[in-house]
């Protein structure tokens, strides 16, 4: 049913002149077949479980650098999609959640988790995982969240995530905080969420290839990207991999 349901939000993307088949083994289904349904890295799925590019860019690190998934415990900070769904057929257990406006961090709606990530309320040392996808660039004190995922990390635990880039060396930051009232430095920047698309969500910043620097500066022992081997007709994600 899930599979069904993004096929039919990946068919409202489809722009008849960027139709193009491509062929890379999937890092989540390990099918071959890839579709452009249109030119950015959302229109672009496997045929096999609709995973974009950047559910596959990470879904192939974790194969990669953490190669013992069935004993793993792990943190997602999100509660659905391909990623969701490829941890939970493959990890020893899996805590997820969701930023719900009006919900106390550590309760649930619904059914679903609520968490800030610069306050997050799972105990020290409490996954050998955590993991994201395009959630950082959204978090106004990011030097918080990081300094928080490293600490809900056990001892050697990774932080494998995406957020965008702006190709520079240099974040672009976009908003400040001024006597307590959020400051827009640049015209606002909102990204939609592709399986919710009434909601969109404000973003602080750009980063640069300096993003390896903020995660030292939390408290991270290492930091380096990792890219995909295929090129994923360009929209190949680079995957920041942290080492508590």
């Amino acid at each position: 049913m899930r599979l069904l349901t993004r096929v039919r939000q990946a068919s409202r993307m489809v722009r008849i002149g960027s139709l193009k088949l491509g062929r890379w083994p999937c890092p989540v289904c390990d099918g071959q077949l890839q579709i452009r349904l249109a030119r950015d890295e959302v229109g672009i799925r496997c045929l096999g479980c609709a995973a974009t590019p950047i559910t596959q860019s990470i879904v192939g690190v974790i194969r990669a650098e953490v190669p013992s998934l069935a004993s793993a415990s792990i943190y997602e900070l999100s509660s659905r999609g391909s990623l969701v769904d490829w941890l939970t057929a493959r990890c020893g257990s899996l805590a997820t959640s969701e930023y719900l406006p009006g919900v106390a961090p550590g309760a649930f709606k619904d059914g679903v988790r609520c968490e800030d990530v610069q306050r997050l309320t799972f105990a020290d040392e409490s996954f050998d995982l955590c993991t994201s996808t395009e959630v950082f660039e959204h978090v106004l004190d990011d030097h918080a969240g990081f300094a928080e995922v490293r600490r809900v990390l056990k001892p050697g635990g990774r932080f494998v995530f995406t957020v965008p880039f702006c190709g520079l060396a240099t974040t672009i930051e976009r908003v400040a905080m001024r006597d307590g009232e959020l400051v827009h430095l640049l015209e606002p920047e909102y990204h939609g969420d592709p399986y919710a698309r009434a909601r969109s969500a404000l973003c602080m910043r750009n980063y640069g290839d300096d993003i390896l620097a903020r995660i030292t500066v939390a408290g991270f022992s290492d930091a380096r990207f990792v890219r995909p081997a295929s090129k994923m007709m360009g929209y190949a994600r680079a995957v920041v991999v942290a080492t508590r």
